[in-house]
């Protein structure tokens, strides 16, 4: 029999939810049954749609404590209760650290590391007080474990999610569950800024060992699982959705004069 995940009756909230991988975790969970909530802090162009239904949207500064605490107050009191969280929002500008100032830098981090602890501890007022409590996902990339040239920050701070996410997994059990999921190389409707044309997008799927790039409905589907009762055992994890990682750059130096 095909195993299938049924997530309705369950609300989700996914930040930065109206656009790119954001979006298809959206899509995904929509299709999965769930009411979805997506926050950022200016309103799509257009809704995020799946399956017949549609993701509903609040703006929110998920930098101001204060609006976000009322954000998921009003998530509890609209939709009465409150099950995944899905801290998705983040990002980073191409900056090499030496043409960058502090500041800059401290955005970076802020973004990537504050932002989701705050929404996460907003959340968590809320799970907690519920019987069946929730689940927390934080996305942190590949970037987090490996040198990333002109996106440092933005490495450290994916690093120090998920450190926080396992500390959040033990400070929080039973009730919570807590874990990140890791993404590779995904295609969007911004590849273009980092991989090129489609014959450069290609070529970089070809340095993946499953051959191309993700797309964002694979991090959809592993955030689902991760949310659902399947992953009732897992907290404090890092699932690895990357299509096998990177060929080490040695094998090929090393074929290279053979």
């Amino acid at each position: 029999m095909p195993v299938t995940i049924d997530l309705s009756g369950s609300v989700a909230v996914v930040t930065g939810g109206t656009r790119g991988v954001g979006a298809g975790i959206t899509r995904t969970l929509l299709e999965a049954g769930a009411e979805v909530v997506t926050c950022a802090r200016r309103a799509p162009d257009k809704p995020v749609e799946a399956a017949g239904r549609t993701a509903r949207f609040l703006p929110v500064d998920l930098r101001d404590p204060a609006a976000v605490a009322d954000f998921f107050d009003r998530v509890r009191d609209d939709h009465g209760r409150l099950d995944v969280l899905v801290n998705n929002a983040g990002g980073t500008p191409f900056r090499m650290l030496g043409d960058g100032a502090a500041e800059q830098q401290a955005r970076v981090v802020e973004l990537n590391l504050v932002a989701p602890l705050t929404a996460s501890l907003a959340a968590y007022e809320v799970m907690r007080r519920q019987a069946v409590g929730g689940s927390i996902i934080m996305i942190g990339s590949v970037s987090a474990t490996r040198p990333s040239p002109g996106s440092a920050a933005y490495g450290a701070a994916k690093a120090g999610l998920d450190n926080l996410a396992r500390s959040m997994a033990v400070e929080w059990a039973p009730l919570v569950r807590v874990n990140t999921l890791v993404p590779g190389m995904v295609r969007t409707e911004l590849s273009h800024l980092h991989y090129g044309d489609e014959d450069g997008i290609a070529s970089v799927g070809r340095t993946v060992p499953l051959g191309r790039l993700a797309e964002p409905s694979d991090i959809g589907d592993a955030c689902v699982f991760l949310a659902s009762e399947r992953a009732a055992y897992i907290s404090g994890a890092s699932l690895l959705v990357h299509g096998g990682g990177e060929r080490p750059a040695f094998l090929d130096a090393a074929t290279a004069n053979h």
